[in-house]
């Protein structure tokens, strides 16, 4: 194992409350190019990362018509948009997003948004804000609200856009500035990140428009989907039962795979978020998520 870069190291510890995070992003790739280009551009990384975060809206916000309500969320909670790109989703960006919290992830749930990448493109915005006693990508999780739909409080952002499922949250942040430099060159190769630090972007109204234009808008709801799945399956000479518990529908979609059946991706998207299990184990991410409160402790 190399050494930990100690230059980056101490840029990196006022960013985040965990010191695992810190030794980490030290030797991280995607920390590395933002840090190398935002040093190139002119700009102070660790500054940057807390006067800024970037949301991304993934493709089941577009299916969902979420990018209005998100821009005049945002607004209205104090966030400015300086930056709007589409961007392509695929299986290995997901995971390199989620690196470090998906060795908890079941075989079910990486599927399952594996199918939600091939959906859409997402919209990345990129936003600033007041750098305060929260740094504005603390401020934009916390106000964002969690994952779990069960936790979520009005005005929370994924409140206002519609109470879906674990899966189906529509919007992800980066948790802490040095999130925010991982996810940057995740998101963004150097072209595309040149031209949003110059200001140089499209609307995201615009770019929303061209989204839905290519996305129709589809239900999230549970029994819209198990129908369209039956009638697929139907289609190719397998009964269904009329009743379906979870169980059912979980090894429903099980079988279905193992056959090569191929079903509607929307409808089991939607279908398997309701019914199949989203985590693998009882253990810890890699590195755990960081809040509002982790942040203040960590800062006292």
């Amino acid at each position: 194992m190399t050494a930990v870069r100690p230059g980056l190291r101490t840029l990196l510890e006022p960013l985040t409350p965990s010191a695992a995070k810190a030794e980490v992003y030290a030797e991280d790739t995607y920390v590395q190019e933002t840090v190398e280009h935002l040093r190139r551009s002119g700009r102070e990384p660790g500054a940057f990362a807390r006067e800024h975060s970037l949301l991304l809206l993934k493709p089941d916000a577009v299916v969902a018509r979420a990018v209005e309500p998100t821009l005049d969320w945002l607004a209205a909670n104090g966030f400015q948009v300086v930056g709007a790109r589409r961007v392509a989703v695929n299986r290995h960006l997901v995971r390199a997003i989620w690196y470090f919290a998906w060795n908890i992830a079941s075989p079910e749930r990486r599927r399952l948004a594996d199918l939600l990448a091939g959906i859409s493109d997402a919209l990345v915005l990129v936003l600033r804000g007041s750098d305060g006693e929260l740094p504005v990508p603390v401020r934009l999780t916390e106000a964002k609200g969690p994952t779990d739909p069960r936790r979520r409080q009005p005005g929370h952002l994924r409140y206002v856009l519609g109470r879906h499922n674990f899966l189906l949250n529509l919007v992800h942040s980066p948790d802490d500035p040095a999130d925010v430099l991982r996810e940057f060159a995740i998101l963004f190769d150097e072209d595309a990140r040149a031209a949003v630090l110059a200001g140089g972007s499209a609307s995201a109204a615009d770019l929303a428009g061209e989204l839905y234009a290519s996305t129709p808008e589809r239900s999230f709801e549970r029994a819209a989907a198990l129908a369209r799945v039956r009638r697929d399956l139907l289609e190719v000479g397998v009964p269904v039962a009329a009743e379906l518990s979870d169980a059912d529908c979980a090894r429903l979609l099980h079988e279905a795979w193992d056959a090569g059946h191929e079903l509607d991706p929307w409808s089991v998207l939607v279908l398997g978020s309701y019914v199949l299990p989203m985590r693998a184990g009882t253990g810890p991410q890699t590195l755990p998520p960081v809040t509002a409160q982790t942040w203040l402790e960590g800062r006292s």
